[in-house]
């Protein structure tokens, strides 16, 4: 069943109900080493505990080792948990909290991607909460009393924006994945370290800049009302990145362009915080499940197919873009940053025989999102059907 007018009547309603949700105002320290500065910054805070989350990989590149060292030197005292090695889900978290509670935690330092921080994000509620089970708290919308414990967020990668987001995205018992929105998400820094980037693999750069470019692109085009600040993110992270991503093709190591990207991140996680996603990520969420794509080339996949899609719609909002991002036409700059980056030769893996259940998908995503057109069960299919019919580069 087509439920376009009702998806159509309702488009506007995720983003008055984002809206209601507070959001965090961390400070924001960036430099090459910058996470050196962390033992400061608890001691200015005032910690006398603090826990360190990682993943497995970091800890074994000794990145946290910076951490730990610096909140030494500090008088701070920490512990360190690095036993994340896949997405959240109840079991990793659980375990986090433990940690966290056993130590008398009281703040979380996040050091990895958006697993991490996403995972850091629910240990600092559920500490909150410690009579309820992690299971219990995967609610759409999760009230944290008095807010989370504080959290410093250190990325590791230039793409989710996670460390501003206030949703965070969970796997269940059953292996489902389902989003929480964290009403008293309390992030009082994000440390933006050049130094956890720079040596990163291109095809990895590409696809998580092309995430980030992905949110600030939809933030930019969403039907919401917006302040003047958000609007400026957005279009400010599209600049950086069109300027910057290219860039660190040919200079892994240039460190301003790595700080420039880890800032138009995070201005992508803010405009997912104020102005939502859209039709990019329902596609890219429906294919990534059904395929195992990552969600970095599943984005990749679907920037473009959609931003032509709805260029007629868009057209105003293009030529805003364009004149900010000082290129003659948007739709082409985009094009060929893919081509720079080489996330244009990514094969489809869409079957024709899959697109009934695609569509149903697909639409199911999109009612999540304030999308600047609301796209038939016909639309999705045209858009499916082209991606059927792509060749090998």
């Amino acid at each position: 069943m087509d439920t376009y007018h009702f998806r159509k009547q309702i488009h506007r309603l995720p983003g008055k109900v984002i809206h209601a949700v507070p959001l965090p105002t961390p400070e924001v320290t960036a430099g090459h080493g910058a996470r050196r500065e962390i033992g400061a910054i608890c001691q200015k805070a005032g910690y006398k505990q603090v826990l360190v989350v990682t993943d497995e990989t970091l800890h074994q590149l000794g990145y946290d080792e910076a951490v730990m060292e610096s909140l030494q030197a500090a008088g701070v005292n920490a512990s360190l948990f690095s036993d994340i090695h896949s997405e959240p889900n109840t079991a990793i978290i659980e375990a986090g909290r433990k940690k966290a509670l056993e130590s008398k935690a009281e703040a979380i330092i996040a050091l990895g991607g958006g697993s991490v921080m996403d995972s850091c994000k629910m240990i600092a509620a559920g500490c909150k909460m410690p009579h309820l089970s992690v299971k219990a708290l995967l609610l759409k919308f999760l009230l944290v009393p008095g807010n989370t414990l504080p959290l410093i967020m250190v990325p590791s990668t230039a793409g989710t924006g996670a460390e501003l987001t206030v949703g965070a995205v969970v796997t269940n018992a059953r292996g489902a994945k389902g989003s929480t929105v964290l009403i008293g998400l309390n992030v009082t820094h994000v440390v933006h370290d050049s130094e956890l980037t720079i040596h990163a693999p291109k095809a990895v750069t590409a696809a998580c800049g092309i995430d980030a470019l992905s949110h600030c692109i939809e933030g930019a085009l969403a039907d919401v009302q917006s302040t003047k600040n958000d609007v400026y993110m957005s279009k400010e992270g599209v600049r950086l990145i069109l300027e910057n991503l290219p860039l660190l093709m040919k200079e892994g190591e240039n460190e301003e362009a790595r700080l420039n990207m880890a800032k138009a991140a995070m201005y992508g996680g803010n405009a997912i915080n104020t102005q939502l996603a859209g039709y990019v990520h329902a596609f890219a969420h429906s294919i990534g499940a059904k395929y195992h794509l990552s969600h970095g080339l599943a984005i990749s996949l679907m920037l473009l197919p959609v931003m032509e899609f709805q260029k007629e719609a868009c057209e105003k909002k293009y030529a805003e873009l364009a004149e900010y991002c000082h290129v003659p036409d948007f739709l082409q700059a985009i094009r060929e940053l893919m081509a720079a980056c080489g996330m244009d030769r990514i094969v489809s893996p869409v079957k024709e025989e899959d697109i009934p259940e695609l569509i149903g998908k697909v639409v199911a995503d999109s009612i999540n999102y304030s999308a600047p057109v609301t796209l038939r069960n016909e639309d999705v299919e045209q858009i499916l059907k082209e991606l059927c019919t792509q060749k090998n580069p």
